[in-house]
């Protein structure tokens, strides 16, 4: 489910920035953007994410600046600039060099002046980046909890439309076995006149047909998909995979019907129903 939140706080000197947004996947996927010298912070942030959100591929994005102005110090390493200076005079004595020595000569030497960082208490800023995480996450939850009321909303009418098309299936089957044993007597007319009809061969024969194009436990189980489909939406919670086996199993029904149908209008009819499970698949990507 695709979703964004950000959250931004100030702590003891330095200006922490999250940002977390997400796009469809099956599964809960991480990764993160974070400043080299805080790479420790990674699990952590996994960690936390994961105790809300449990699909989606979740890019997690943290800034830090350094507000206070002591996070790195110069140091001079004298006894090397000594070293370098004494290095240079010589030279100059010997090549006969004049010495002009000065502060602009030494400075372009990274070996003289070294910049050092300060230490980090890790746990204080772990801390602080986790508290900023959770109110982008905040965000990022209701974001996606709106879109999700949205989505279901989708799909419990597109639900609704494959429930009329069932009841349509319903009705319509039995009338396609009336219809095919008039066929047959008409074909039999057509083909010996008025000699008797075998009126048991005919049941038989009728029965066949009957038997072969019962689409009675399918469109049983489809509907019991539908309403477990539709129970899942009330209890609420992390449905999406549990959806994703609903939906398959609501294909394999339909297709089962259309392999049976005897009959135009019921394979037209289960054509409609299985482009609106396409469209439910797709939608529940998108839920949680």
């Amino acid at each position: 489910m695709t979703g964004f939140g950000r959250a931004k706080k100030s702590f003891d000197g330095f200006d922490v920035t999250v940002e977390i947004k997400s796009v469809n996947h099956r599964f809960f996927e991480f990764s993160s953007r974070v400043p080299r010298a805080y790479m420790f912070l990674d699990e952590k942030l996994k960690s936390c994410l994961q105790e809300r959100v449990a699909r989606g591929k979740v890019e997690t994005s943290v800034s830090i600046e350094d507000t206070s102005g002591k996070s790195v110090t110069l140091q001079v390493n004298k006894d090397y600039a000594d070293a370098y200076i004494n290095a240079l005079r010589e030279l100059g004595k010997k090549y006969r060099l004049k010495d002009d020595l000065k502060l602009s000569s030494l400075i372009s030497n990274n070996e003289i002046i070294v910049p050092k960082r300060t230490e980090i208490d890790e746990d204080k800023l772990t801390n602080a980046v986790i508290e900023t995480a959770k109110d982008a996450l905040d965000v990022f939850v209701n974001m996606r909890a709106t879109e999700g009321d949205r989505l279901v909303s989708d799909v419990k009418s597109r639900a609704e439309l494959i429930l009329e098309k069932v009841a349509f299936i319903e009705e319509r089957s039995p009338q396609t076995v009336k219809e095919y044993r008039e066929k047959i007597e008409q074909k039999i007319k057509e083909l010996v006149g008025d000699v008797q009809i075998d009126e048991q061969r005919l049941l038989t024969e009728t029965a066949i047909f009957a038997d072969k194009i019962a689409v009675a436990e399918e469109t049983v189980r489809l509907r019991s998909h539908i309403k477990e489909m539709l129970d899942l939406f009330e209890k609420g919670g992390a449905i999406g995979r549990k959806l994703d086996f609903i939906v398959q199993e609501m294909n394999r029904e339909a297709n089962t019907i259309g392999s049976k149908a005897g009959d135009i209008e019921i394979t037209k009819t289960v054509v409609d129903i299985k482009a609106e499970i396409e469209k439910i698949r797709e939608q529940i990507q998108n839920i949680e």
